[in-house]
């Protein structure tokens, strides 16, 4: 998958194509590598006439801890290959015309051509979906989590009001979206359950299996329908203001990086991932 081979995965398992992220080492935080990777994993599935459901993993203990601030190989100051918006390249750029190029592309850009893909996605999701990791888990249709699964979008700690695919009262009410944001504290599996955002929670040592045959339940049901049906569902939340919401929201999310930027020590409030985890941890 032109050189990206080494951060996603792609399998065939009869009509199920299992894309898995892969920097376990790191607990598959999303580099623009990964990004891009995934994109052409999920193209290829889509063009695939033999591949009827998608399934979305996450090597090792943790689905995602989100996006990528501080790995050896983050690669926010590269140039990409712009495939979701026509906004120009954010490498040369300043400012929020930077910022926003980039995460009108990598970020929300993405996710929304993810969340249309004709066919149906299932998020098999263990240990951490964090921030970044939840807008994975959120583009897809169907999202199946073990008993250690646990979410959070802790960002409101930079002063930033969610990350930039703000699917949270979409994904759960209303009331439920605030406490989330308000606190940055972890929502188990089993409450993201009772709440609507997760499908089914199941033993991890089964999760696998669970959700390969799920995949396979929906796989037997025509193609077609499938994809009118995701496509009805998905219109009917853009009718409930989804994707209007999201770009209002969007232009909160740089205020709030231009303040960090003017206020602080960087457009994250001079946070990394060690004071984070150190906050989420009460230490």
């Amino acid at each position: 998958m032109s050189g990206a081979v080494s951060v996603v995965r792609y399998e065939r398992r009869g009509p199920v194509a299992v894309v898995t992220m892969n920097r376990p080492e790191y607990r598959n935080a999303q580099n623009s590598a990964m990004t891009y990777a995934l994109d052409e994993a999920f193209y290829r599935a889509a063009a695939d006439d033999e591949v009827k459901v998608i399934v979305l993993a996450g090597e090792g203990r943790h689905f995602s801890a989100g996006h990528d601030i501080g790995t050896p190989e983050r690669d926010a100051h590269l140039s990409f290959d712009r495939r979701a918006s026509l906004w120009w390249d954010h490498v040369g750029r300043e400012g929020a015309e930077s910022r926003f190029a980039r995460e009108s592309e990598v970020y929300l850009g993405m996710c929304r051509r993810w969340r249309e893909i004709p066919k149906p996605m299932i998020a098999m999701v263990q240990g951490a979906c964090i921030a970044g990791g939840l807008m994975l888990a959120w583009v897809c249709d169907l999202i199946v989590a073990s008993e250690d699964a646990f979410f959070s979008d802790p960002v409101v700690r930079m002063g930033i009001p969610g990350v930039e695919y703000f699917a949270h009262p979409w994904a759960m009410p209303p009331r439920i979206a605030k406490e989330f944001l308000f606190t940055g504290d972890r929502m188990p599996a089993r409450r993201a359950y009772e709440v609507g955002m997760v499908n089914r929670v199941v033993p991890r040592e089964e999760l696998e299996a669970q959700v390969l045959a799920l995949a396979e339940r929906v796989a037997a049901m025509p193609r077609m329908g499938l994809a009118l049906a995701k496509k009805a569902v998905n219109q009917a939340e853009d009718l409930q203001g989804m994707h209007a919401g999201m770009d209002s929201v969007f232009g909160l999310h740089h205020l709030a990086h231009a303040h960090n930027a003017e206020t602080s020590a960087d457009s994250l409030a001079g946070m990394d991932p060690r004071s984070m985890k150190a906050a989420a941890d009460g230490s």
